[in-house]
């Protein structure tokens, strides 16, 4: 396994909507970020059935829903104006600070 971290611009809690695949369109709120998969945790998204036997932590085993990651790629965050998904870029102020803006519309991101 490679030890590479992505660079992901996207942060816990962005909302944002699935450009392709599967669930396209369909919008929710980033629960974990994984930039050694460079893949992100979206809330109601990728959701699959998981087994699980009987053990002493889980006595009753069954078919429980979990949330499994999703490309980074394949998601982009929701601009709030247009609610249309955007990309983000980088801005360095004078005084040194650096903020994410929308690269559609140009405003930051709060």
């Amino acid at each position: 396994m490679s030890q590479l971290l992505y660079k992901i611009r996207l942060k816990k809690g962005d909302k944002v909507m699935v450009r392709s695949g599967k669930y396209k369109g369909q919008v929710g709120k980033i629960t974990a970020v994984h930039p050694r998969d460079n893949k992100v945790t979206v809330e109601g998204i990728n959701v699959v059935k998981r087994h699980l036997k009987k053990s002493q932590a889980n006595p009753q085993g069954g078919i429980i829903d979990v949330t499994k990651p999703i490309a980074v790629s394949k998601v982009g965050i929701l601009e709030p104006t247009s609610k249309k998904p955007s990309r983000i870029k980088y801005h360095i102020s004078e005084d040194k600070k650096k903020t994410r803006i929308y690269v559609s519309s140009g405003k930051e991101i709060v």
